[in-house]
């Protein structure tokens, strides 16, 4: 097994993270940022207000993209396995 297959699988994994992570961070970020908005406009200066409508957002996106996420590793998974054999010759 060279270095260049082993930069391919790293390659691979970091994808996998980037789409299955992606989602969820956009979601998170986005609520961050209109919540932390609403604070400064109305200087309500509590930093746990926007952890349970984060939260509430990030339950609603993985309950509409879990099951895809759970396939794209599934996915991931079994291009690793169909591809042991070939890493020794």
């Amino acid at each position: 097994m060279g270095f260049d297959t082993n930069v391919e699988f790293l390659r691979m994994a970091f994808w996998q993270i980037v789409l299955i992570s992606g989602p969820l961070l956009a979601v998170a970020l986005a609520i961050g940022l209109v919540i932390g908005m609403i604070q400064a406009a109305t200087s309500i200066n509590e930093m746990t207000l926007s952890f349970i409508p984060k939260i509430a957002a990030l339950v609603a996106v993985l309950v509409l993209l879990g099951s895809w996420q759970v396939s794209v590793i599934v996915d991931f998974t079994r291009k690793l396995y169909e591809r042991i054999p070939t890493l020794f010759f």
